[in-house]
């Protein structure tokens, strides 16, 4: 796996495997750095790669390393919503790594995201297609919770921009300018697949028990986690961002059809 990541890297970049976790190989990673973006972060848990170990642990031990090795600069990433009430074991453990970098003595920038959307991404173009590939789409409730989905290119673009702008010791949601409704997007990527589904909507006692019978499933849809962030929404104006950074803010409707259409895959999208 090593060799193979090592070949899909760009001149210049060098691969060196670590355990974010457990702290392993990450000075000798962070070696001759001056700066560390922390992107780690898992969607759902799987053994030993519980939310605590990766989101918590492996934060604290980033920062221990990158203190270690003399790197100054420390850009990571967070997640819309985080905080240490949410029900969504996810937005909490971000919570809790949050606190670890503000109090770190490293020059820290906090990066928020709502939905990144772009080719390859898992919600909408696996979850939401997912969803709506049969002749049923079904909808949480009445839907409306709200989302403001970020394209990745400008997530690519504020973090490589403030390797260089005065941007330390702030935290900045990243979101893109419209805001959508939870019904609105399972609509919006069945139209992208050139699907026309039934729009059923499922009462969210019933979603709550269907979801709890999903948790035994060794693989499950959706998880408990993931259903806790879907009802809790995800948005954000993202004004500070827009104001710090240069990013392009493609809609969603003209990138979708090249994630979960009939071109998904094969087609690569400009913005």
């Amino acid at each position: 796996m090593a060799r193979r990541a090592s070949e899909r890297l760009s001149p210049g970049a060098r691969f060196a495997p670590a355990d974010v976790s457990g702290g392993e190989g990450l000075e000798r990673a962070f070696s001759g750095a001056e700066a560390v973006i922390h992107l780690v972060g898992i969607i759902r848990e799987n053994g030993p790669q519980t939310f605590q170990a990766v989101h918590v642990q492996g934060t604290a031990h980033a920062i221990q390393a990158a203190t270690a090795v003399g790197a100054t600069r420390f850009l990571h990433m967070s997640a819309l919503g985080a905080r240490t009430d949410s029900k969504s074991r996810y937005s909490s453990s971000k919570a809790e790594a949050e606190a670890l970098v503000r109090a770190s003595n490293l020059d820290w920038t906090i990066f928020r995201p709502s939905l990144v959307f772009g080719p390859g991404d898992d919600f909408f173009g696996g979850v939401l297609a997912g969803l709506t590939r049969g002749p049923v789409a079904p909808i949480i409730g009445d839907g409306s919770f709200p989302f403001t989905p970020v394209w990745v290119e400008d997530v690519v673009t504020a973090y490589e921009q403030a390797l260089t702008l005065p941007v330390g010791g702030q935290t900045f949601d990243l979101a893109g300018p419209r805001r959508y409704s939870f019904a609105r997007l399972v609509k919006l990527v069945a139209e992208a697949q050139g699907r026309r589904p039934l729009f059923a909507h499922i009462p969210v006692p019933l979603m709550n028990l269907i979801v709890r019978a999903f948790s035994v499933l060794p693989n499950p849809p959706i998880t408990p986690d993931q259903y806790a962030m879907l009802l809790e929404g995800n948005a954000a104006s993202g004004d500070a961002a827009r104001e710090a950074f240069t990013l392009t803010e493609p809609d969603l409707e003209s990138v979708l059809p090249s994630i979960v259409g009939r071109t998904a895959g094969r087609q690569k999208v400009a913005a």
